[in-house]
């Protein structure tokens, strides 16, 4: 008889090959253009508050355009995050992280 301790279960996967790492001129231009995206959200800042400050309330003409720096600016951070982190590998089920 077979020792059922000893054998592998058939739904479990190799391992997956590990993936190449990124280029260093890949993140760095992940970078440069987070830096970019984040000019946008700091003139929203910059405007809405001062908008608050003059009149105690946004404008109705600039906001729309507050809220548009300010969701570039949340893209450049996420941009900067995910060049800084990187990329993981997949993980296939049945294999331990």
């Amino acid at each position: 008889m077979s020792n059922p301790d000893s054998q592998q279960p058939p739904s479990a996967l190799p391992p997956p090959p590990p993936l190449p790492p990124r280029s260093g001129c890949l993140t760095a231009l992940m970078v440069l253009g987070g830096i970019i995206m984040l000019l946008p959200g700091l003139c929203a800042l910059l405007f809405g508050g001062a908008s608050v400050i003059d009149g105690g309330k946004i404008d109705s003409d600039i906001a729309p355009l507050v809220f548009l720096g300010l969701v570039v600016g949340i893209g450049g951070v996420v941009l900067i995050w995910a060049a800084i982190k990187g990329r993981k590998a997949p993980v296939h089920p049945g294999t331990q992280p």
